[in-house]
């Protein structure tokens, strides 16, 4: 994976501002004022999964390819910061515009996800795939990986994805050619594809930790989709007897979870969708009803508040948290304005233009599939 921030220059661009310095509510207080007075050249995105205390400061909230999006369309703003994870200020930085700058307010913030592939592993794999099969492979990464992946995809006549479009994107692949590989997320490859009609035994993992990925090549030849190992550890959290022991205990309720769910809990829950699906699946359900939602407890807890005439649970018991999500603190997008007000900016994230060239070359095909 490409790194932005080599190791002796990340100490220059930590968040500066100690807990012995503000307590929490002057951080508040200041950062409310410091938005306030810059609020002509600088834009705060939220992701979903961010704490309320984030959030409660995003003029923009959204997933990541939404407000990546909305980011290109804020030409009058000199500084983006973004709270998010580090893919998704990548993407960020590739559709603004040269004369702005996209900020992370804490570089610590990745995606555990996204990690699991790299560009020399999705290489190594390439080469064997290529070698096994006469069949054209055509490479679709999740969105949730580095700007190295998303470039190599472009480069090699795939595209990208988001859990909303995958079916529609995969259906685009496997009409350019007759195998797919997808990456990084294995549960989403899988539950989209069986979802399309496509049989389980005619997927295989790639898990890079095993020689050619523990496949021979006659099982690359066999199959027909090409899964990553990887997941979100967050999505890990939830399980098929946890399903089974809302059902039992209130069978009104019903169970939402999200793609990157193992297969088993996403076949055993009434639905399954994207972040956007299941937000817009709740909003409009008649009041009174009933749902236990297997994603980010932030969101689920934000659902429960903003629909009270709603039943809205997690359909675990534990905290399901996105613990990269949560290193985005307010102390830290504090340190982010004052940098801006000092004309000193921290954390930018800037992809080299090769990078940029080739992934949003796999960004137009995905946005060219209808």
């Amino acid at each position: 994976m490409l790194d932005l921030f080599p190791d002796d220059e990340k100490d220059d661009h930590k968040p500066t501002i100690s807990e012995e310095e503000l307590s929490d509510q002057e951080v508040l207080i200041e950062l409310q004022n410091l938005k306030t007075q810059l609020s002509d050249k600088v834009v705060v995105l939220g992701h979903h999964y961010q704490q309320d205390d984030v959030i409660s400061f995003a003029d923009i909230t959204g997933d990541s390819l939404q407000l990546a999006r909305i980011a290109s369309e804020l030409t009058d703003k000199e500084f983006i910061i973004f709270c998010g994870v580090h893919f998704m200020a990548e993407t960020a930085d590739m559709l603004t515009g040269p004369h702005q700058k996209v900020i992370l307010p804490d570089l610590r913030a990745g995606c555990s996800m996204a990690d699991m592939a790299r560009s020399s592993e999705i290489e190594k794999a390439w080469r064997f795939i290529s070698s096994s099969t006469k069949d054209k492979v055509v490479p679709v990464t999740y969105i949730n990986c580095a700007a190295t992946l998303k470039a190599f995809v472009g480069e090699h006549g795939g595209s990208i994805c988001t859990s909303s479009n995958a079916e529609k994107v995969i259906r685009w692949a496997l009409d350019q050619g007759e195998k797919l590989l997808f990456f990084p997320d294995q549960h989403l490859g899988r539950n989209t594809c069986f979802k399309m009609g496509i049989p389980l035994e005619e997927m295989v993992v790639y898990n890079p930790n095993k020689l050619n990925g523990g496949l021979s090549a006659q099982d690359i030849s066999k199959a027909k989709v090409i899964l990553w190992y990887g997941f979100c550890s967050v999505h890990q959290g939830f399980s098929l007897d946890q399903v089974n022991a809302i059902k039992e205990n209130d069978p009104n309720m019903t169970v939402i979870v999200h793609p990157e769910c193992n297969f088993e809990v996403t076949q055993a829950a009434d639905d399954y969708g994207s972040t956007s699906y299941i937000i817009d699946k709740i909003s409009k359900a008649a009041p009174g009803s009933k749902f236990a939602i297997g994603t980010e407890i932030n969101l689920v807890n934000r659902l429960a508040r903003e629909f009270p005439d709603k039943t809205i649970v997690s359909l675990s018991p534990y905290q399901c948290l996105c613990t990269t999500m949560y290193r985005i603190r307010p102390r830290w997008l504090l340190a982010s304005f004052r940098a801006i007000r000092d004309y000193k900016p921290i954390n930018i994230i800037s992809v080299p233009d090769d990078i940029a060239r080739s992934s949003l070359k796999a960004l137009d095909r995905m946005l060219a599939v209808k």
